[in-house]
């Protein structure tokens, strides 16, 4: 039988500017651990540090543009235009005109194992 996901769950984000985070699909909202689902609002001039996680990130960008630093220089990630990034690459993600932003990750996004830079 189907499960319903009613509503998401706002969960804490990190970075230089408060961002909204609403996971539909992961560890807080539906206990899921195999994979998480998340709409990010974020501001102009946001940036997090830089991490390399131990899961795969799929970011869709729905309006504006994610900026994806990476380790072989920067990626700019337009509205309509998704850019994957493999578990234990370094990156550093920034948005500095602001963008709403699926973000997938596979296994979910766990604290524990995003590795964020001191």
């Amino acid at each position: 039988m189907p499960t319903l996901i009613p509503s998401p769950t706002r969960v804490a984000a990190v970075g230089n500017k408060p961002k909204l985070i609403d996971e539909y699909v992961g560890r807080v909202n539906s206990q899921t651990e195999q994979l998480s689902v998340a709409v990010m609002q974020s501001p102009a001039g946001w940036q997090e540090p830089g991490q390399k996680p131990e899961f795969d990130e799929y970011t869709l960008v729905l309006e504006g543009a994610v900026e994806v630093e990476h380790a072989g220089g920067t990626l700019q990630v337009a509205t309509g235009q998704a850019v994957l990034t493999r578990a234990g690459e370094w990156v550093r993600y920034k948005t500095p005109g602001g963008a709403k932003y699926v973000a997938i990750c596979l296994p979910a996004f766990s604290p524990a194992t995003v590795h964020r830079d001191e």
